[in-house]
């Protein structure tokens, strides 16, 4: 039946060449410009090209399987020595029905692309042209044309720098490809009906589901589709064909506009399900805050937010606040932390509709960020040793609520580098849900972090228990500032890896200007001088000028870290390794990460993980999001994180990794090659 219906197609395909007036002068209907998004690569690395595909009012062009009627895009490449061009990527298309025929179509702009390798040891400046010849079929709803254009672009072996607008324009497009579902699905046809079962969150929000095979076979093109929502999964109904396909199934489940996963389905039973369920589970959502709260709580632990949270603790004890004054600064404290967490998962969510692909902690992808941090952290760290006094604003003065919020927001914004148990899979489930259960597990995040002082505000037992006031809270103050000064360190070498010895140079001169502005304050203030704060706003103004000019390098490329054949990360090499039947380690991290350097130093680059995994012959691949890579960031996204650290483990011949923990052992990795 499929191969009958190709060769129709191409026949018709001839036909339409022969007979259609004007066909052979070549009138184009779709403009196509051929774009690479780096034009200066680095040997060895991997360039992304797209045709950018403009159709003319009424005209349409094909997805890689036209349906009923049309043809596939046909490429015919010339490239350099050496060089490969992998499968074209087409995005989610639109159906349109012509005279009962079923088409799968792009009716506005569009993108393919496709990953062309460029040779390792060529020298930079070498020239590397490329040309292809591009075969394709546009249509009306009344007459169709075949179409030939030859396109080219030159690429020169460089830095691998890529401009930001290129960038922000290939990830446009990019959002609109569909990501691998990650699960499998199954399928059954039975007395005429073909039946798909998708595992799918039941709190992830969707559209339109339609269901596009990959080829013929599988589904009655023009038959309508039915779907329904069975607790974590999909179940699609249409008619099935007169010769169902055997074997795997592939294809594409669309869930809303431009929006779908990658599919493969396995044969096996499929329950009918009756049509509707279609609304949102909270179920899933409340597991989700639950995740979040429990990942908070914990942060508090963490260098750069228990001290915050230890002194305003004994803050309280210190001052002797009254029932009432303690509340209002732990709900302060509370609004603070809780605020921040909504603001930056709301930005988070807005830039994820835009068409950017980021994570939790997407900030800290740019180096101005780390910078500002980096003095925030450094003044802090000041201010325990005791160089400075921080003043208490007029509106503070009265209940001390206005710094108790101050302080909360400080805490959830110093938080955001680090990641711990229970955090990752909340934290990604909120990437699927609807916008305002999204906010409600951002909200919980900032909840737990804010619980231990809320707590504290509100049960007087827990307030009588803190020490009594003396001089050994100004030993402690100096004894906390240790962590804020090494979380100062590891920023200045992030901000390093981020920017470059220029860029490192800056951001510390501005670290020292404003510590010299701040310690001049310091004495003035313990000489009881007036206006005490003088020298150090030039100082602070003249710091954040110098941080926000800060700029990124072009990335460098990956070196080998840690375990002995350590390979950057890829997923062309991560199937190539699979193929091999190795088992393999992939692990993603990233320099502003604190909870993946933990597990980087005690777990992944120890003496027993080595051993293991050379005795075994595992691959090991790293993928440093530092930079926020789209291809990593989709990649971490379709297992269900919203950011680092990610650890995934391969079996020999399985098809599906086991996700493990965020917090590793050298035990726990050292057993995993025995089950492999």
């Amino acid at each position: 039946m499929a191969a009958r219906q190709a060769w129709l197609t191409a026949f018709l395909f001839m036909i339409v060449a022969l007979c259609v007036p004007g066909a052979g002068a070549q009138t184009r209907h779709v403009a196509i410009d051929l774009v690479a998004e780096i034009t200066r690569p680095a040997a060895g690395s991997t360039v992304t090209l797209a045709f950018d595909s403009r159709p003319e009012p009424e005209w349409h062009g094909y997805w890689q399987n036209p349906g009923d009627a049309g043809v596939e895009t046909q490429l015919k490449w010339t490239l350099p020595d050496g060089m490969r061009a992998g499968a074209l990527r087409f995005p989610v298309p639109e159906r349109l029905i012509v005279g009962g025929l079923m088409n799968y179509v792009y009716e506005a702009p569009f993108a393919q692309l496709v990953d062309v390798t460029v040779p390792a040891g060529l020298a930079p400046g070498t020239r590397l042209p490329i040309t292809v010849k591009t075969d394709y079929l546009v249509c009306t709803t009344e007459i169709c044309v075949p179409e030939t254009q030859t396109l080219s672009t030159e690429l020169t072996v460089g830095d691998g720098a890529v401009d930001g607008a290129t960038r922000a324009r290939f990830d446009a497009w990019r959002q609109k490809l569909p990501r691998p579902l990650g699960s499998r699905a199954t399928w059954q046809a039975e007395n005429g009906q073909f039946r798909l079962a998708v595992p799918f969150p039941a709190a992830a929000d969707v559209g339109d589901i339609y269901f596009y095979p990959l080829a013929g076979g599988a589904v009655d093109y023009a038959a309508p589709q039915t779907a329904a929502r069975e607790g974590d999964r999909i179940v699609l109904t249409t008619k099935a064909p007169t010769s169902p396909a055997a074997g795997e199934i592939e294809g594409v489940l669309a869930v809303g506009k431009g929006q779908g996963f990658l599919l493969s389905a396995a044969p096996g039973a499929v329950a009918a399900v009756a049509p509707g369920g279609e609304g949102f589970a909270w179920g899933g959502a409340l597991l989700a805050f639950a995740g979040a709260l429990l990942g908070g709580l914990l942060l508090n632990v963490m260098p750069c937010v228990f001290p915050i949270l230890s002194l305003k603790a004994l803050g309280l004890a210190r001052s002797g606040e009254t029932e009432g004054a303690a509340r209002r600064e732990a709900l302060a404290y509370t609004a603070g932390v809780v605020l921040v967490c909504l603001a930056l998962g709301g930005l988070l969510l807005a830039l994820r509709a835009g068409g950017a692909t980021v994570g939790w902690a997407f900030q800290l992808q740019d180096p101005r960020v780390i910078a500002v941090l980096l003095l925030l952290v450094m003044g802090i760290a000041l201010n325990l040793a005791g160089l400075f006094e921080l003043p208490t604003p007029r509106f503070a003065s009265y209940s001390g609520a206005g710094g108790a919020f101050a302080t909360g927001a400080l805490a959830a914004f110093v938080a955001t580098p680090c990641t711990g148990p229970f955090m990752g899979a909340a934290l990604g489930a909120a990437l699927v849900l609807p916008p305002l259960a999204a906010l409600l597990v951002f909200g919980g995040l900032g909840l737990g972090i804010a619980l231990p002082f809320l707590a504290i505000g509100f049960v007087p037992a827990l307030r009588r228990r803190l020490p009594r006031p003396g001089a050994w809270m100004d030993r402690l103050r100096r004894i906390l500032s240790v962590p804020m000064f090494l979380t100062a360190l590891a920023l200045a070498w992030v901000l390093g890896r981020q920017a470059g010895v220029d860029g490192m140079t800056v951001g510390l001169a501005a670290t020292l200007l404003a510590g010299f502005g701040l310690w001049w304050t310091g004495r003035r203030q313990h000489a009881g001088r007036e206006r005490a704060w003088w020298p150090a706003a030039p100082a602070l103004a003249l710091a954040l000028v110098a941080a926000v000019l800060v700029r990124p390098q072009a990335p460098a490329a990956a070196a080998t870290i840690g375990l002995a054949g350590t390979e950057p990360f890829s997923e062309q090499r991560l199937a190539a390794l699979r193929a091999e039947g190795r088992p393999v380690f992939a692990y993603f991290t990233a320099d502003w990460c604190l909870t993946c350097k933990v597990n980087e130093k005690a777990a992944i680059e120890t003496e027993a993980t080595r051993q293991a995994f050379a005795d075994r012959n595992v691959a090991v691949l790293v993928g440093d999001w530092t930079d926020g890579d789209p291809l990593l960031g989709r990649f971490i996204e379709a297992h269900n994180r919203a950011g680092v650290p990610l650890y995934l483990w391969y079996p020999k011949g399985a098809d599906r990794p086991k996700v493990l923990p965020q917090l590793l052992t050298s035990g726990m990795l050292a057993s995993l090659p025995e089950g492999a």
